[in-house]
């Protein structure tokens, strides 16, 4: 009875023992509180976003033009190459206001990025290249803002605003108001380009979001010019300001 009972209890302390063990390696192997593994930011991942806001057609009742607007990205959450461009295509196979942008951005707060780098004018006209340095972001209030300034070769200033916000009558029914103002320090008859504001180009788009990527509209245009660039319009028989109706599609990828 005796070696019975010695024998049941060394097999006891036996897996006592075992179980002891297998719990002390299993603590080792968990992390400390306070010390798990670091997960890496993705904050690097390089990325890519295209929009055209404007791809439409514009009418006032004797002539017809097509309208683009369009910007794309590629690059991480904080630095990114831009790259931006709108233009115009009269009835009459001219193209005018031809502006592209290559642009280096860097993030410098959750809601707005610092932009620089080079703006081409490239349509029917002499062409014109610029430095651009500007901002670009979501103001408060949710209005999409683009505020940029520009310097040419030649000793000109320039300055370009561009502002839109969108009312969400549903969740796929979105009414956008838009405005764009552009000013220069000096006259360039040869684009009819007045000194002082130039221009503005704004409208009342109403447009509908099948999805986010793809959302027809219907709207109504003013293009006016002003001062001297009125003047230089007069000249050659162009129009100073006109409403147009506008449709066309924006789409993004």
């Amino acid at each position: 009875m005796s070696t019975s009972r010695t024998i049941t209890l060394a097999a006891v302390l036996i897996a006592l023992t075992t179980a002891a063990a297998a719990q002390i390696s299993a603590v080792k192997d968990e992390p400390a509180l306070g010390m798990e593994p670091i997960q890496p930011v993705m904050d690097q991942q390089i990325l890519a976003h295209v929009i055209f806001s404007q791809l439409e057609g514009r009418w006032n009742g004797t002539n017809s033009q097509f309208r683009w607007e369009g910007q794309g990205w590629v690059g991480t959450d904080y630095d990114k190459l831009w790259i931006k461009s709108e233009g115009t295509l009269q009835g009459n196979g001219t193209l005018d206001d031809g502006q592209h942008q290559f642009l280096y951005d860097r993030a410098i707060t959750t809601y707005f990025d610092l932009q620089g780098g080079l703006r081409s004018d490239i349509d029917s006209r002499p062409t014109r290249n610029w430095a651009a340095f500007g901002i670009q972001g979501l103001a408060p209030y949710f209005f999409d803002l683009e505020l940029t300034g520009y310097a040419s070769n030649q000793g000109h200033l320039a300055a370009k605003l561009e502002a839109s916000y969108d009312i969400l009558i549903t969740q796929r029914l979105i009414l956008q108001p838009q405005i764009e103002l552009n000013l220069y320090s000096k006259a360039d008859p040869v684009r009819l380009v007045g000194a002082g504001f130039s221009d503005i180009d704004t409208g009342l788009r109403l447009r509908y979001e099948f999805s986010r990527n793809f959302a027809p509209y219907l709207g109504v245009v003013y293009e006016g010019r002003f001062g001297q660039s009125a003047s230089y319009a007069r000249r050659l028989g162009e129009s100073t300001g006109d409403f147009r109706l506008a449709f066309g599609v924006r789409v993004w990828f």
